[in-house]
């Protein structure tokens, strides 16, 4: 978990970056458009469409926008049809890697992505090599001020969740897909604040990477990140602190 939660802050301080130039904007509207095409365009009804909206908030991206995205994927203004692609492979050291997109082509996504995994000690491999190393989670980033670790991990229990871990000032919780929205709830109901929540998919298993290796892995995925068609990148990395802190 560990690894997983320091990459995770890793990319919350890049998204602060990259919301300055408007990248992660448009990979939100994306999500906030086909969420809305696929489940409508109620979020008390749509839990993907609630967490895209979340995420939204936290990027500090214009209502207006949120508002347009909604009615362009509910068909109430014209927009782009979006597809949702995936792509499994190998970084350095044989690390497992796979990406979520969506796309308006899928020859140009598959190109990009195919070429940073070529450029930066990667290689493409065929849907399902990796896929089923990952098991997909919530997480729910609480502000240690917020609460006592004890006192969440409680509440963490009590309403399905699985576990609570420490990441630097945040508090990590994980939860079953089924139990996100319940959690969350249960957070709000306290007058608890959480900073960010995600669905994520975590490894069962870590591939050691050092020196080298580790490095060049951070700069596959990030490059990955920074396309524009994809909307998230996941490893079963482990990587020494020393090397990760570099990245903060």
């Amino acid at each position: 978990m560990s690894g997983h939660s320091k990459w995770s802050t890793i990319k919350h301080k890049k998204q602060k970056e990259d919301a300055k130039r408007g990248i992660i904007f448009t990979k939100i509207i994306r999500e906030i458009t086909v969420a809305a095409r696929e489940h409508g365009g109620d979020p008390n009804s749509n839990p993907r469409l609630r967490t895209a909206m979340d995420t939204a908030r936290s990027a500090g991206m214009p209502k207006e926008n949120t508002e347009r995205a909604i009615k362009k994927g509910t068909g109430e203004l014209p927009g782009v049809s979006y597809e949702s692609i995936t792509y499994e492979g190998y970084g350095p050291g044989g690390v497992a890697i796979f990406v979520e997109t969506l796309t308006d082509s899928r020859n140009r996504t598959t190109s990009e992505v195919r070429h940073v995994f070529s450029k930066h000690g990667g290689n493409m491999g065929q849907n399902g090599c990796v896929a089923w190393i990952f098991q997909e989670k919530g997480i729910i980033y609480v502000d240690k001020k917020e609460i006592d670790e004890e006192k969440l991990l409680e509440l963490c229990i009590e309403e399905g969740g699985e576990d609570v871990s420490t990441e630097n000032d945040l508090f990590c919780i994980t939860t079953p897909p089924d139990k996100f929205e319940t959690v969350k709830k249960a957070l709000t109901d306290k007058k608890i604040n959480y900073k960010d929540a995600e669905f994520t998919k975590l490894p069962q298993s870590t591939t050691k990477l050092k020196g080298k290796e580790a490095k060049q892995t951070l700069k596959l995925l990030g490059f990955l990140e920074d396309l524009e068609d994809v909307q998230k990148v996941y490893s079963n990395f482990e990587i020494p602190d020393e090397i990760l802190e570099e990245e903060l």
